[in-house]
């Protein structure tokens, strides 16, 4: 697209869009802090707990790249305007629920509308930035998935604390009414009505063998130890192999024969972005630690939800910190800037263990502080890092996929990491809080050291398939 082709109201139209990914990033962790509360007045089980954090992130999961695939073809604002839409709606659900399984299906839906929503973001960058403006424009959309991610609870925590209108945890989901009024009110005004690609179809197969395949591996994971694994159960989880399996062989098999994919096989030649992959589901599925850690500070320790906001908060501070030193060093450094904040993230989460253990009940916010400012610079680095790299590798026709693809990565990551820790965190809980809580941790810093040495397989500076940010997209090199 010529320069004078590009739209005027576009960097306008991306503060809306700032606002719509917040909005929606906040939603995701906001209800954490609230937990407990939500727990004594729904009378929510273990399992239920899991859900309400877990649902938002599942169907925003299996949403994002078909919702990358629809706006490609019927055009990014039209898309944008009905996921935020979905999005608000579901939140007015959400606070007037009346019972658990309404909440958890709102907040499914909520997740749903979010991943119709989030792929326009970057395409809509990709699109209408110049390569000059683009860098800039990419690295705000980027840092305002994890601000917004670890913002959540300390807003949860101020709401659910500061009973808003007198309506309690309700007011955490009721507070997103307006915003997504504005939001899509914003767009109509200043995101430009460009048309899609119709000749684009959706890949119905395997939009089924994807969701089946990760039903049948979430469903068990989060509510098995509740049901004291039936049989059923665990031939559901097994079933999840062949499933997923069978959705990878269909995904090349049809792009043998000429059709559209969910996701478009020359993508998985980038290294940039296959090997982020990895590393990032390992790094999102980490922050399922601050789902046991709420429920240690107020159940175990008698955090009220505001003071346990306020222990997360220096983690937001080093996310900021870590996106500045992203945008600024990840083209030069490449894999050894995302190594490194690797492991500071894994040290971190092992100086939280420790604390835990060794501090019992006289474990304070001011001890987790400067684990929290580590544990969110390595967050911020190495998040960043990835999507710009990766990002910039790909070619702009093709970035509401890779979106799509990314962003997928990292709801899958935060789900798994929520059923997969709180599964061993109520599983361990018999035996008191501090030993559960600290195995949760361990687990989570293991994961970590794993993500560590998948960052061996991300290419080197020299190495990577796209130039430098800032200058001209030519033909791209893709990795073999």
């Amino acid at each position: 697209m010529r320069d004078v082709d590009r739209h005027p109201l576009r960097w306008w139209a991306l503060a809306v869009a700032i606002v719509a990914i917040l909005v929606d990033m906040v939603d995701n962790q906001i209800v954490t802090v609230a937990l407990p509360t939500i727990k004594d007045q729904l009378g929510a089980g273990d399992a239920a707990l899991q859900w309400i954090s877990a649902g938002y992130a599942l169907g925003f999961a299996l949403t994002l790249i078909t919702g990358g695939r629809l706006g490609d073809r019927h055009g990014t604002r039209r898309l944008f305007l009905l996921g935020m839409a979905t999005f608000t709606i579901a939140s007015l659900v959400a606070g007037l629920a009346s019972g658990i399984t309404a909440l958890i299906a709102a907040r499914v839906v909520q997740g749903i509308g979010s991943g119709l929503m989030a792929p326009q973001v970057m395409s809509f960058v990709y699109t209408e930035f110049g390569d000059a403006e683009r860098p800039r424009a990419m690295a705000i959309c980027s840092s305002a998935f994890p601000i917004g991610g670890l913002a959540g609870p300390m807003l949860g925590g101020l709401i659910t604390q500061g009973n808003l209108f007198g309506l309690g945890w309700r007011a955490i989901f009721l507070v997103n009414v307006p915003f997504g009024v504005l939001a899509v009110l914003g767009a109509l005004l200043t995101m430009p009505a460009r048309p899609g690609t119709p000749g684009q179809r959706i890949d119905r197969t395997g939009l089924v063998l994807l969701t089946a395949g990760l039903f049948a591996l979430f469903y068990p994971v989060v509510q098995g130890r509740e049901l004291h694994w039936p049989p059923w159960m665990i031939v559901l989880l097994v079933a999840a192999v062949p499933l997923l399996g069978a959705f990878a062989l269909q995904q090349r098999s049809l792009a043998r024969r000429g059709g559209e994919p969910l996701i478009p096989p020359d993508l998985l030649r980038y290294r940039s972005l296959t090997a982020g992959q990895a590393v990032l589901f390992t790094i999102n599925a980490s922050t399922g630690v601050f789902f046991i850690l709420t429920l240690h500070l107020q159940l175990r320790l008698g955090y009220t939800p505001l003071q346990t906001a306020l222990t997360f908060l220096p983690a937001a501070v080093g996310i900021v910190l870590g996106g500045v030193i992203a945008v600024r060093l990840a083209v030069s450094l490449g894999r050894g800037l995302v190594a490194s904040a690797m492991v500071l993230l894994a040290a971190s989460l092992a100086a939280i263990a420790i604390l835990v253990g060794t501090l019992g009940p006289q474990l304070t916010a001011w001890a987790l502080f400067g684990p929290a400012v580590t544990f969110g610079l390595g967050m911020g680095t190495a998040m960043n890092s990835l999507f710009i790299r990766a990002m910039a590798d790909v070619r702009p026709v093709q970035a509401g996929s890779a979106s799509g693809l990314l962003n997928t990565t990292v709801q899958l990551g935060v789900a798994t990491g929520i059923a997969l820790f709180g599964t061993v965190f109520f599983a361990r809980l018999p035996s008191g809080f501090e030993p559960a809580t600290m195995t949760a941790l361990a687990l989570g810093t293991g994961v970590l050291v794993m993500g560590l040495l998948c960052t061996a397989a991300l290419p080197s500076v020299r190495s990577a398939g796209g130039p430098p940010i800032g200058q001209p997209h030519q033909e791209r090199k893709v990795m073999p």
